[in-house]
């Protein structure tokens, strides 16, 4: 018996459906209910809410948003081979747990929803982390279909995530992030709560979607951070040619010199440039 239920612990339930994780996959599984419930508990509170999962796996953390009050699991899942210890789960939270076998980079949970606004809570697999994180905060109409996301992703990307201006890890995913998202690290794990253990150190992040990003057309916020870290050691006047817009114009609308480099600039001084681009691009149309 678990801390958390009376179900089995983790380590019995994998060795009963024989749940090996599979590299391909990107599965590393953590196995300690503790730590699953600390994540869960970051996403709170969860009494009655609707919770979207991807990759649970043998459940871990499937078990804990239960057992802390989800209303509703969507557990979304590509490897067969879980679905009897999610069976196993679900039977043991009639009524609460919905599972979905299939490829999270393609599902769409909105259809599920019935118009609720839910909440992703995931150990991501490190494969499809960061492209999974992008194409939720690409999501149209804005503000999206969840309210917030409690993501487990590694220590490297997660500081990516979170970065602003003038930190050494700030780039392209960082605008994305924070234009559309209030972000932080809430805290790690260690590589020894998985199994197998990853060679590096995991971070768990919350990001709150802003109900009113600052307006700019975001494939063209962003071309132009593409542009800008594409070239990340040059000055936008060089950085910015790629866009076929006067470089010096776009770092003006920033408020910012042209000879200052791309992690130099705030995330509002992209949105400016995103908009001067779109009037750039229009103008140019009309003519």
């Amino acid at each position: 018996m678990s801390g958390i239920d009376d179900l089995p612990p983790l380590r019995e339930v994998i060795q009963s459906f024989d749940l090996s994780a599979r590299k391909s996959l990107g599965q590393n599984f953590l196995l300690d209910l503790n730590l699953t419930a600390k994540i869960a508990r970051a996403a709170g509170p969860l009494e009655g809410a609707t919770i979207v999962e991807i990759g649970p796996g043998p459940g871990g953390l499937t078990r804990a948003l239960l057992a802390l009050g989800a209303g509703r699991v969507i557990a979304v899942e590509r490897d067969e081979r879980a679905l009897g210890a999610l069976e196993q789960i679900s039977q043991h939270y009639p009524g609460r747990l919905e599972i979905v076998i299939g490829d999270a980079l393609t599902f769409d949970p909105r259809p599920l929803l019935n118009g609720e606004r839910a909440k992703i809570v995931a150990n991501l697999p490190y494969n499809i982390a960061t492209p999974l994180l992008i194409d939720w905060l690409c999501t149209e109409p804005w503000p999206p279909w969840y309210d917030m996301m409690v993501l487990m992703f590694q220590r490297e990307v997660a500081e990516r995530i979170v970065a602003t201006e003038d930190d050494e890890p700030y780039g392209r995913l960082g605008v994305l992030s924070n234009w559309r998202a209030e972000t932080r690290i809430l805290f790690d794990i260690p590589p020894t709560a998985f199994v197998p253990a990853p060679k590096v150190t995991s971070s768990v992040v919350r990001l709150t979607p802003r109900a009113q990003p600052e307006p700019c057309e975001r494939r063209l916020l962003e071309q132009v951070a593409a542009a800008a870290f594409g070239q990340r050691r040059k000055m936008l006047r060089q950085s910015l040619k790629a866009l076929g817009a006067d470089p010096e114009r776009l770092a003006a609308a920033a408020g910012v010199e042209a000879t200052r480099r791309a992690e130099t600039v705030p995330v509002s001084g992209f949105v400016a440039m995103a908009r001067e681009l779109a009037d750039i691009r229009k103008t140019k149309n009309n003519t």
